[in-house]
């Protein structure tokens, strides 16, 4: 008797473990089934304008575009919101989204060369101080060009004085001197440009820096 009370529980109990063996068999296919189910496809179009009213298409139009627009199953039901955009709209700032991409690249040329305003106030130093020294060094060519040019003059005076002609090689060096001076003072005023240039163009960089930083 007690055997076959122990055959009939290994039955109960092995007749359970089937059962929930079967379902989760059939859980496991039905999840199968719904994932492996391709999602709904879009068969209507609808938007709404400006006075609030549907309009439904089968295809997307520029008004659908502009307005913003759902996308619809074959049971009317929304699958998918798509937000408006005006395209006049996006055409007028391409100019002001062209400018801010060209001020990012300058921005990133600016701290890929110069790294901070501090190495960019240094930089402006050492090339001003550079161009200073051709200015000074301009300056004093000038100044012997000028002293040569009174010594010039003293011997064509004295020339004049005694009334004899004036030698050539004398007069040829008062025309070079002459030339030499008018040369050397646009080089003066060129370096002097520069040098305010530069001065300015740095101005705007390190100022740019800091805004950046």
């Amino acid at each position: 008797m007690q055997s076959q009370f122990k055959h009939k529980l290994a039955f109960i109990a092995q007749k359970k473990m089937t059962r929930k063996f079967i379902l989760v068999f059939l859980l496991t296919f039905q999840a199968i089934y719904i994932f492996a189910e391709p999602p709904p496809k879009a068969t209507w179009y609808r938007y709404y304008d400006s006075k609030g009213i549907a309009n439904i298409s089968t295809s997307v139009t520029p008004n659908h575009i502009r307005h913003g627009y759902e996308a619809l199953d074959r049971n009317m039901q929304v699958i998918q919101r798509n937000r408006a955009y005006d395209t006049e709209a996006d055409i007028k700032k391409a100019p002001l989204r062209a400018a801010q991409a060209r001020q990012n690249a300058a921005d990133l040329k600016l701290k890929t060369a110069y790294t901070n305003s501090d190495v960019a106030a240094t930089k402006r130093n050492d090339a001003l101080v550079h161009i200073k020294k051709q200015i000074a060094f301009q300056q004093d060519q000038l100044k012997q060009l000028q002293n040569d040019r009174i010594s010039f003059k003293r011997q064509q005076i004295e020339y004049l004085r005694k009334a004899e002609n004036v030698p050539n090689s004398l007069k040829n060096n008062l025309d070079n001197n002459q030339k030499n001076i008018e040369s050397k003072k646009e080089s003066i005023n060129s370096l002097q440009i520069h040098y305010r240039n530069t001065q300015a163009q740095y101005d705007r960089i390190i100022t740019r820096l800091k805004a950046l930083e």
